[in-house]
């Protein structure tokens, strides 16, 4: 939402509504998120499609209610007092089987539904990773020009602990390798 130039006397960061006015940027972002998940949906295989379907399906309440019914129905039919001849007696092994069946090929679904959500937040982690390495290097370079003219105009202090900090390159694989030393150190006490 575009802000309006003319004077109100509502909140100057929302809308005639009352809803948040978003900067350019944050719209932007938006939109190109909207379209990326848009993609990988349509990237989808029909082979995916048709599992993340059972997926949801299976992970529904009416999904258990559809359940309940068809066993209640089918120790119903297997009592004997439905009028029906019991074909699965007590302990009901036949209706076993099939649940067994269905309990294996529903959780082989949710195994595969699950590796795809996965290597897709495995992207979406490596892109922050990448993101965030990126903003670090520019923000270090913005603070290495300032520190620059700051000498240069002669204003400032170069002794400033925190500023030196900042200077210094992060490199992950350090910041990895020191996560791993505090994690060791922790839990040897």
């Amino acid at each position: 939402m575009k802000r309006s130039s003319a004077p109100s006397n509502k909140d100057p960061y929302e809308d005639l509504d009352g809803n948040p006015i978003l900067s350019d940027v944050v719209e932007k972002n938006i939109r190109s998120m909207m379209r990326l998940s848009a993609q990988r949906v349509r990237e989808r295989t029909l082979q995916d499609r048709i599992v993340d379907g059972i997926t949801f399906i299976s992970g529904s309440v009416p999904f258990v209610y559809f359940h309940v019914l068809w066993f209640a129905a089918w120790i119903l039919l297997n009592t004997g007092h439905a009028g029906v001849k019991i074909f699965d007696p007590y302990p009901y092994g036949f209706l076993t089987v099939i649940v067994s069946l269905e309990a294996i090929f529903l959780s082989t679904f949710v195994l595969i539904s699950q590796n795809r959500l996965s290597a897709e937040a495995d992207r979406r982690a490596d892109l922050d990773v990448h993101i965030g390495l990126l903003n670090e290097a520019k923000m270090t370079y913005a603070l290495t020009m300032l520190h620059s003219i700051q000498k240069k105009l002669e204003i400032g202090t170069d002794d400033d602990p925190a500023l030196l900090d900042f200077l210094l390159e992060t490199s992950p694989e350090e910041v990895l390798a020191e996560i791993a030393r505090v994690q060791r150190h922790v839990g040897h006490k």
